[in-house]
């Protein structure tokens, strides 16, 4: 996990449904819903799945990376408590298993660009860690 972010910010809504997500996250782990049915995964978090309308889900671990399909460079916070980190990255990314997950990044402005690959990561802002991504850095050799 990365350093911690001071905000105060309100809780996210966590329910039954919702609650191996956020389990998840504060291991350091993304868990996505997964079909019994017709395979195909699911976020947001729910009770049937929206491809086949089947009710039997599984939580699987996904690999937390995926690719940048769209941005925004955020200058007025939509929060209070936000308005002094900007401005901020918002962006949504594509998962590797499919479903889109709108999210911050961890990223300069300087170095957005379309399809970047990028990978979780979680950061503390308060009580409830977030699931933020930043670009996968190529290593050199």
């Amino acid at each position: 996990m990365s350093q911690q972010v001071n905000i105060s910010l309100p809780a996210p809504t966590i329910t039954s449904v919702s609650q191996p997500f956020w389990d998840g996250i504060k291991e350091g782990r993304l868990m996505l819903q997964q079909c019994d049915q017709c395979s195909e995964w699911i976020f947001y978090p729910r009770a049937h799945c929206p491809h086949c309308f089947h009710c039997s889900l599984t939580w699987k671990e996904a690999a937390g990376a995926g690719i940048l399909k769209t941005w925004s460079i955020i200058h007025r916070a939509g929060h209070p408590a936000w308005q002094e980190h900007t401005p901020y990255v918002v962006g949504v990314v594509q998962l590797t298993e499919g479903p889109s997950l709108l999210t911050h990044l961890n990223v300069n402005e300087d170095e957005l660009n379309y399809q970047m690959e990028v990978e979780m990561d979680i950061q503390n802002t308060g009580p409830h860690p977030l699931p933020f991504f930043k670009p996968i850095k190529e290593e050199t050799i």
